[in-house]
């Protein structure tokens, strides 16, 4: 697990546009970056769209939020088109980046073990430092939670 206070891992990933999108070019501005299990499923749909929401309030807290899952671009595209999204989508296929942050959990399907997300958030500052690491979150209203957390950063 990432714990607060250490260096945010860095990463190069493609977003649903197959831009790639690295983490050092948002320095001088906050990162919420959130992991999440699947596109276009009610848990990961409903925090999408909640982030969404709130993109204007992130934004005047020069925060840019980011998701991650092990979907492929096009995936990406197709949930950001059919819900509306704002939030940038970045797919991580290998689970580099995944790993990294210690979000990869081992579940059993149908009696296969399989490398899985958790749900987690992370809060990294300008200077890309991570300041909250969130395991195991709950998608309903947790978007607004981590808004409260940004508020209170230290500038």
């Amino acid at each position: 697990m990432l714990e607060p206070g250490r260096v945010a891992p860095g990463f190069e990933l493609p977003d649903a546009d197959m831009n790639v999108v690295n983490l050092d070019s948002f320095r001088r501005q906050n990162v919420v970056l959130y992991f999440y299990p699947r596109d276009d499923t009610p848990g990961c749909t409903m925090e999408a769209i909640e982030f969404s929401e709130l993109d204007d309030a992130f934004a005047r807290l020069k925060t840019v939020v980011l998701g991650v899952s092990m979907d492929d671009c096009l995936s990406h595209g197709s949930f950001r088109d059919k819900h509306g999204l704002s939030v940038q989508l970045l797919s991580d296929m290998e689970g580099n980046v995944c790993a990294a942050y210690g979000v990869l959990v081992e579940r059993e399907y149908d009696g296969r073990k399989k490398l899985c997300i958790q749900r987690s958030t992370f809060i990294i500052d300008g200077g890309g430092t991570v300041k909250h690491a969130l395991y195991g979150v709950s998608p309903r209203g947790h978007a607004a939670t981590v808004l409260e957390l940004v508020r209170h950063l230290r500038h």
